[in-house]
């Protein structure tokens, strides 16, 4: 953990909530779609989902912003595009839209934190 520990504030909010949206989001796709609990984990799901976008522009690396933050952007609009799916009773294109992010903007982005260099690189495998 010394890598994610030793990285500035705002990394560490960033990293940690993007894990608990990674854990939460799977599970919460793995459970019944129905009730007052998949509300309570969806909203929490996309608390932490604006979390994570809104506090990747406060990291920048090479002085500048990146495609990242392109991801960061249109995060914070399907947001409440698949909220509002939802509240207009367009269950298939909300479902779209949330497996949409969680698969692309944890699972696939993710996996870009993974690569040499990088923080989690360096948590996962060592070094």
């Amino acid at each position: 953990m010394q890598p994610l520990l030793s990285a500035s504030p705002l990394v560490q909010i960033h990293a940690f909530a993007a894990l608990a949206a990674l854990g939460l989001g799977a599970w919460q796709l793995s459970r019944p779609k129905y009730g007052l609990s998949h509300r309570v984990r969806g909203w929490l799901w996309v608390g932490l989902m604006a979390v994570v976008a809104l506090s990747a522009f406060g990291i920048r690396t090479h002085g500048g912003f990146s495609w990242i933050h392109l991801l960061a952007i249109f995060v914070l609009v399907q947001l409440p595009v698949a909220v509002l799916h939802m509240r207009r009773g367009r269950v298939r294109a909300h479902r779209n839209a949330m497996v949409g992010l969680f698969v692309g903007a944890l699972v696939i982005a993710g996996a870009f934190t993974l690569l040499p260099g990088r923080i989690m690189h360096q948590l996962v495998f060592g070094g």
